[in-house]
């Protein structure tokens, strides 16, 4: 049964680009409410710059060593008609043992513009509309500024000075200027020393009194650095989420996409196994019936000739059993070698004449052992099973007269086996695959060469058993050299 892997990787694709989206909509709606808090924190820095430098003046105006003292009371509320905010300034001046009463300034600020921002009855006034208490807060404020600003003018520069350790404070650490307003007459001017406002700088804007006739101007570079800077860590966090989740879906389509080439190889194994299998039970039967029924058994020739075919062809069934129940075995949890130490040679020399034997093409095969009885301990059965499908192919991809070199060494306390042919080779782009189970190098529609994909598998199944590995080296139209070391 072959996967749905288009549907599959389809399904693991929108899913990821949901996740994505979702990641995305959530981020910017949290940068978004950053700059509005941001700039909230920067509105708030000048308003308790502001409350600030009222307390500091109050503060002087009480030390002042002239003589003179001034009491500032601030009271709001409602009278028979209408609402009111009233600053009401005292000085007095002390002459002698007596304290006269020399100015008294009363002020009512704009009752009108207050009566259209306040409710009509006490109650929905301070529970009626949302941040009632902070504006009641800055109506007192301005209140005071309203009584004290007749007798002592804001200090811009305390101010200024105020200001940026507010704004160090909540962490808004960025260069500004900070100009005082009258009626769109600038006042003074001042802030970061050189600092020139860009085109995209933004202005913040503070009024300190009810008419907006006195006010702050604040000009600063746009927020989205330092905001960015603040989400630093939770950008960070939501990257690497992403990147896992990301990682995790591309393996995960990768491991569908080897499965559904699995179950393909799988097909095309079971197809040519089945093929492989047939050959030689039908040629074995074909000359068996030739024996019993078509008296072929009279003539010695002929009969040896036919026997001789069907121990070939049971021979090679016998090999294909064989090897498909060393992978079986190879793949249970029961597998054990049994490694024992032994002569290379007494392997490879029956091997090489096996090999010869059964060619249907001229073979030439070299061996140099390094010294000449030189020993490996391995699984007997298993190593020349390994040899032997290292011969196998390079016999039958040898075009014409196979020629194979065999070397076999002790280098570094390891055992080394080479097997080097000169025939068709591999190309570059096909050798990381050549040890996968049922792969076999494509030729086109052409299959000169009869096999099922299991030798090399086995060979480095086999090997990596030992605890060793198998390597390659190959060029096209030059041959190949199997490395093993164990």
């Amino acid at each position: 049964m072959k996967l749905p892997s288009k549907h599959i990787a389809l399904v693991v694709v929108l899913s990821l680009a949901a996740i994505f989206a979702y990641q995305t909509y959530w981020l910017v709606n949290l940068y978004r409410t950053q700059c509005r808090a941001t700039e909230h924190d920067i509105v708030e820095a000048m308003r308790l710059s502001d409350y600030n430098e009222i307390i500091l003046r109050v503060e002087q105006m009480s030390q002042d060593s002239l003589g003179q003292h001034g009491e500032v009371s601030v009271s709001a509320g409602y009278n028979d008609t209408t609402p009111y905010v009233e600053s009401r300034t005292i000085i007095t001046e002390q002459r002698g043992d007596s304290l006269n009463t020399t100015t008294q300034v009363q002020q009512t600020r704009d009752t009108a513009a207050i009566d259209a921002s306040l409710h009509t009855n006490s109650t929905d006034f301070l529970f009626g509309r949302k941040n009632t208490m902070q504006e009641l807060a800055g109506y007192f404020q301005r209140g005071l500024h309203a009584g004290l600003d007749v007798i002592h003018d804001p200090d811009f520069a305390t101010y200024d000075s105020l200001l940026c350790d507010e704004l160090h404070r909540a962490d808004i650490i960025t260069p500004y200027r900070l100009t005082h307003l009258h009626q769109g007459d600038t006042l003074a001017t001042g802030g970061t020393p050189n600092y020139i406002p860009s085109p995209e700088a933004k202005t913040y804007e503070y009024s300190y009194d009810l008419h907006g006739k006195w006010l702050y101007l604040l000009t600063t570079e746009p927020i989205h650095g330092h905001v960015l800077q603040q989400m630093a860590g939770i950008l960070a966090t939501s990257a690497v989420i992403l990147l896992v989740l990301g990682f995790s879906f591309w393996y995960l389509i990768r491991i569908l996409l080897r499965q559904r080439t699995l179950e393909e190889m799988k097909d095309d194994f079971t197809n040519n196994i089945t093929h492989e299998l047939k050959t030689p039970i039908a040629v074995a039967y074909a000359a068996n019936d030739a024996l019993l029924n078509f008296g072929a058994d009279a003539d010695g020739t002929k009969r040896t000739r036919y026997l001789r075919i069907c121990q070939e062809q049971l021979t090679r069934l016998g090999g294909l059993v064989e090897q498909i129940l060393s992978l079986s075995m190879e793949r249970r949890h029961s597998f054990r070698l049994h490694r024992t130490t032994f002569p290379v040679a007494d392997i490879l020399a029956p091997l090489i004449e096996q090999h010869k034997l059964k060619a249907d093409k001229p073979v030439r095969i070299s061996t140099r052992l390094m010294p000449p009885g030189l020993e490996v301990n391995a699984d007997r059965t298993h190593f020349s099973n390994i040899v032997s499908n290292l011969l196998d192919n390079a016999i039958k991809y040898s075009a014409g007269q196979a020629e194979v070199e065999i070397e076999a060494r002790q280098e570094g306390g390891a055992f080394i086996l080479s097997v080097r042919d000169k025939g068709t080779g591999i190309p570059k782009d096909k050798l990381a695959h050549v040890f996968d189970k049922f792969y076999r190098v494509p030729t086109g529609n052409l299959h000169p060469v009869k096999g099922y994909g299991l030798g090399l598998y086995y060979v480095k199944t086999m090997v990596e058993r030992h605890g060793g590995t198998v390597e390659v080296e190959s060029e096209p139209g030059r041959g190949s050299e199997f490395v093993i070391r164990i």
